[in-house]
């Protein structure tokens, strides 16, 4: 076996250049916590590892979905109860008035209720109209007021939603109808408010109650409380599909946990092994340099001489 100076120099050299590449890649897993930064770096483990990241990515999106349906289900009840609210406020207005024997300021009082209702149908949420069905940028109620109400032939021509009800698709295979329409919400409560007002302006309602208005009015009750009925109805159905929609983020969320489990135990460094394996290699790397130095000082030459 020859031994050369080149030799020993090149060996050195090697070894030094192997304990920087150590002390590097353990310097990385300290500083990254991750065993590797791309995929090149997990070799076999790769492919598994992708196949997770894209389960992860798949979740994430019908999460994100989720979220987003919880949001406009939360304006919506909001709204419902609006609606729900402005029938009951009618339908109360009426009761009083019937009590009393008087209908002084009855109109301006169910004008206030019509109001609640129709701010109800036109909500918005995140710039688009609830209740519009698939032509949400315009609002699916145009009467603004009673009188402009009753101007119509029939109070259903007021509603300008399509029929396209609102559908979110939860999961792979979970879809839900997550809206509703604004003719279905407040078809029969504008039909009673639209005669209530084609009957004012027939025979104003006012001052002193006569039985034909305190019979008219009468009749108006039980239609009022039928439309309210039906939009508790929609808002305790909508309530049914939160529920639904929360249970379903709730065992997505438990799945992403999960998911991010696995792919930590792939990719996150062990730390205490990354710190004695970074010591380790800045030993070996002082071990290399001092006996490269020793190296400058020994040389066959100086035995050959």
């Amino acid at each position: 076996m020859r031994v050369s100076t080149f030799g020993n120099y090149q060996s050195a050299l090697l070894d030094l250049m192997g304990a920087q590449v150590r002390s590097q890649e353990a310097q990385e897993r300290v500083s990254t916590q991750k065993n590797a930064t791309d995929l090149v770096g997990f070799g076999r483990g790769s492919e598994s590892l992708t196949a997770l990241k894209s389960a992860q990515s798949r979740i994430a999106g019908f999460i994100d979905a989720g979220k987003a349906a919880a949001g406009r289900l939360a304006s919506q009840n909001l709204a419902l109860n609006r609606v729900a609210d402005g029938a009951g406020g009618a339908r109360e207005a009426i009761a009083g008035a019937l009590a009393a024997g008087r209908v002084d300021g009855l109109m301006l009082e169910l004008q206030g209720q019509f109001q609640i209702a129709l701010d109800g149908l036109n909500t918005r949420h995140q710039g688009r109209y609830l209740f519009a069905g698939g032509a949400s940028s315009e609002a699916p109620v145009t009467p603004r007021t009673m009188a402009e109400l009753s101007a119509l032939a029939d109070p259903d021509t007021g509603f300008v939603n399509d029929d396209l009800v609102q559908v979110s698709r939860l999961d792979e295979g979970t879809a839900l109808e997550t809206g509703f329409l604004a003719d279905d919400v407040g078809g029969a409560l504008f039909r009673v408010f639209h005669e209530i007002q084609r009957r004012h302006e027939a025979t104003p309602i006012a001052g002193d109650m006569d039985d034909a208005t305190r019979d008219f009015l009468t009749g108006m009750l039980s239609r009022l409380d039928a439309a309210r009925e039906g939009v508790t109805n929609q808002a305790a159905q909508n309530g049914a599909v939160q529920n639904r929609v929360d249970n379903v983020l709730k065992a997505q969320k438990e799945q992403s946990d999960a998911l991010e489990a696995l792919v930590s135990e792939r990719t996150d460094a062990d730390l205490a092994q990354a710190l004695t394996d970074l010591e380790l290699s800045q030993v070996a790397m002082q071990a290399s340099a001092q006996v490269i130095n020793q190296l400058r000082q020994v040389s066959l030459l100086n035995f050959l001489t």
